[in-house]
């Protein structure tokens, strides 16, 4: 089932389908970092900021391995970004995030994530 709609660009439709596409079907992220800028910008709360697409294919791991489902509750786009907001159904319990992301030559380049931290490992999130 796809999380965000058919109107948000294809490498957000990709994201989102390898996110839930459970940690069996992950491997060493080959099928994400095609989607992702080399000099990726992400920035998180407990990742911080971070450059470089390599350190969020190790990171999203957790993420993968614990996430149950994620359920979509809004999203907006436009020509060079997109923003989701979802809750994250994780083994202890759901919470709530938002992602912005920035959009170059048909890869993320840039992705900032916002989530209460401590609500998110309390409910499995690693």
């Amino acid at each position: 089932m796809a999380v965000v709609s058919d109107s948000a660009p294809a490498v957000l439709r990709d994201y989102y389908r390898i996110l839930t596409g459970g940690i069996e079907n992950y491997g060493d992220g080959g099928e994400l970092a095609p989607l992702l800028a080399e000099d990726l910008g992400f920035e998180g709360p407990i990742a911080g900021q971070v450059t470089g697409s390599a350190p969020f294919l190790q990171g999203v791991r957790g993420f993968i391995a614990n996430v149950g489902k994620i359920e979509l509750v809004q999203e907006v786009h436009g020509p060079d970004g997109s923003a989701v907001l979802y809750d994250a159904h994780l083994p202890k319990g759901t919470v709530r995030l938002t992602e912005f992301f920035t959009f170059a030559q048909g890869r993320i380049q840039r992705l900032r994530i916002l989530y209460d931290p401590a609500d998110y490992l309390a409910k499995g999130g690693a």
